[in-house]
């Protein structure tokens, strides 16, 4: 009898890691970058016309206030403002992937808030979605510590000076899956291709094909299909003996 349970808790265990994830949510900040976030929710929009009908997505954010796009330092009014669902110290319960995306308010000097709700939220979570300057946040928090990861080519020499010298930083990638837990991919559009890549892991080929053409998107499937990396002159950085 005592067999038979544990044998029964192991099978619940183990189903549940086969279920799809259902709650995702986005971190927000002042000047993030409009297609970081957007490009990987419509992929998920669109999963959830045809495939998912029970996703559910989070904008989080340290108030409810409208977060702007728009970048204080750069001269320009222009952008769009998104309206948060939740706080960072009041996430949802739920939440099984977070996308962090980059966008020029990754270089605001205040944003110690948002790195620790990603270092602390982190071993709760099911998968992480780093795009473009994003992932100097996740490295800041430690979570790249040892492992591949790539963003923004136009960014590079700032990027890469995240992480304690303890990130293997590669050039050359349209995305990086840096562990079984993350995805790492370069500046912008990238977050597309790397959603979709994410799409492939955890949904199926056809999942992934079909969004793509959905999408009308000419997706990058070779992760190594980088030509921005030459463009902008990026090398690999690695990390500190």
């Amino acid at each position: 009898m005592r067999n038979a349970f544990f044998l029964a808790i192991c099978l619940i265990a183990y189903a549940a890691s086969e279920t799809p994830p259902t709650h995702y949510g986005v971190l927000v900040f002042p000047a993030f970058q409009l297609l970081d976030v957007f490009g990987p929710v419509d992929v998920l929009y669109g999963h959830s016309v045809f495939h998912q009908k029970n996703l559910t997505l989070s904008i989080i954010s340290r108030t409810l206030s409208l977060v702007s796009t728009v970048p204080l330092t750069m001269n320009t009014t222009f952008g769009a403002s998104i309206a948060p669902t939740h706080t960072l110290s009041s996430p949802p319960s739920t939440l099984e992937v977070l996308i962090v995306p980059g966008g020029v308010g990754t270089r605001a000097p205040d944003l110690e808030a948002e790195i620790e709700f990603i270092r602390t939220v982190f071993p709760s979570l099911r998968y992480l979605i780093a795009v473009c300057t994003g992932n100097a946040l996740v490295a800041r928090a430690g979570l790249l510590d040892g492992k591949k990861a790539t963003g923004n080519k136009a960014s590079w020499a700032w990027l890469t000076t995240h992480g304690n010298g303890k990130v293997h930083w590669i050039a050359q990638a349209r995305w990086v899956r840096s562990s079984e837990k993350i995805w790492s991919t370069s500046g912008v559009s990238a977050g597309v291709d790397g959603t979709l890549n994410f799409m492939e892991t955890i949904y199926g080929s056809d999942n992934a094909t079909h969004l793509e053409n959905a999408m009308e998107w000419t997706r990058v499937t070779d992760q190594d299909q980088d030509e921005f990396a030459a463009i902008w002159g990026a090398k690999d950085v690695l990390p500190v003996e």
